[in-house]
């Protein structure tokens, strides 16, 4: 049964938000005096069960036991969240180490995920996910620079203004004249081109021996090769933080559902396919229980904010999995800023 804010006057408003205000800090059952307890305007324990039994009757309440008090639906939080929900600004420090973990997470794209994601599910208390960007726009510029004997890094731009920078073994005694010339070779083939195309194209060409490079240039090139074959396509996913989910459960079912959320984490296809089509929207967008069908069974959800890239185009999704119980005034505001934060450092 839907309902709207309309239908319910202002003591059932209160009573509700009130409710799932307590739910979200305990996970019990909440009675008529836990209510009148922390209700600003005074109602009597009868008259919160008579508002109670209404709220019941309209599908967003439901009594788990005959004499325990109720708790939300996932039509209950849906309303919840849609319509009452206060969400406030992040305080400052979380904003400040969301920036500092975000800054110094490292040089490449991958790490910058990976720690934001780290970050995110720590303060959420949730599981933290990622979409990485789809790494099928064309390139732009590479160039290798030397680090130590035996190390050097290769610096990936793509057109979009992703900067990816891996760290590759090449051989010792490589001289900077012959990072240059691995460098000028790969640009002179790669502008324009996807990162599929430019691979086919160089294998191709070493492969032949049409490259026109000394035999350590050659090497160089390879091992550029292989760091990008070996690299994160197609739009990976990166899970952190799963045990989070394991703190603060009070009850059997709560923990049946977390197993059956840990399963959909480790298989991940379904996830990632459910954050590609969040990424073709813009804004904060949350999925509560069995509003998807991934969590029918883990009665979880799902809180996620695209990212852009220097030209504003969605890339990618970051955001938190966690029980359908979790902070949603706390967690929105911190997704959204995690994402805009990875965001501005991509861009």
């Amino acid at each position: 049964m839907s309902i709207t804010l309309a239908e319910l006057n202002q003591r059932s408003l209160e009573v509700f938000r009130e409710l799932v205000d307590a739910y979200v800090e305990t996970g019990d059952p909440v009675g008529s005096r836990t209510l009148s307890r922390r209700l600003k305007t005074p109602l009597s324990p009868a008259t919160i069960r008579n508002i109670m039994a209404d709220l019941e009757e309209a599908g967003l309440l439901y009594a788990p036991h005959t004499s325990a008090g109720r708790l939300p639906t996932e039509d209950g939080l849906r309303f919840f969240v849609h319509g009452l929900l206060e969400i406030g600004d992040l305080n400052e420090i979380d904003r400040k180490q969301i920036e500092h973990r975000c800054q110094t997470a490292g040089l490449s794209l991958s790490s910058v995920l990976e720690e934001a994601t780290s970050m995110l599910s720590g303060l959420a208390k949730c599981a933290g996910l990622v979409m990485a960007p789809k790494t099928d726009s064309e390139l732009k510029h590479i160039e290798f620079v030397s680090l130590s004997p035996g190390k050097a890094l290769v610096v990936i731009i793509s057109q979009d203004g992703i900067v990816e920078n891996r760290l590759i073994d090449v051989p010792k005694g490589v001289s900077s004249s012959v990072l240059e010339q691995a460098t000028n070779y790969l640009n002179s083939h790669l502008e324009g081109k996807t990162l599929a195309q430019a691979n086919t194209l160089i294998n191709e060409e070493l492969g032949q021996h049409q490259a026109h490079l000394n035999t350590l240039a050659s090497k160089v090139v390879e091992a550029g090769i292989a760091v990008w074959a070996g690299g994160q396509q197609g739009g990976s996913l990166i899970v952190k933080g799963q045990s989070n989910l394991l703190h603060g459960l009070t009850e059997v079912n709560e923990l049946e559902q977390i197993r059956n959320l840990f399963d959909i984490l480790d298989t991940k296809e379904s996830l990632r396919s459910l954050l590609d089509a969040s990424i073709k929207a813009e804004g904060v967008q949350i999925f509560i229980g069995a509003e998807n069908n991934l969590f029918t069974l883990s009665g979880c959800s799902l809180v996620v904010a695209p990212y852009h890239n220097s030209r504003q185009q969605i890339i990618g999704a970051i955001g938190v999995v966690g029980p359908a119980r979790m902070n949603y005034g706390k967690i929105i505001p911190l997704v959204n800023y995690t994402a805009k934060m990875v965001g501005s450092l991509i861009g």
